[in-house]
């Protein structure tokens, strides 16, 4: 399956980890679709979603596991 142009996570690390980076006022479902698609085609087991539009970082923190 080919998906050069399409597939664009923001960070991968490790091969393990995605991590979509966000600066939003609210993370809609459509957000965590996203990265729950990115983290399947990618291969990765854990997947983060990240909004840094929070007074506190862990308030805009998703965690997703394969």
């Amino acid at each position: 399956m080919r998906l050069e142009n399409r597939f664009r996570a923001d960070i991968i690390v490790e091969r393990a980890v995605v991590v979509e980076v966000r600066s939003v006022d609210f993370v809609r479902p459509v957000h965590k679709a996203q990265t729950l698609t990115y983290l399947r085609l990618s291969g990765c087991a854990v997947g983060l979603l990240m909004n840094f539009n929070v007074v506190l970082l862990k308030d805009g923190l998703h965690r997703f596991i394969a």
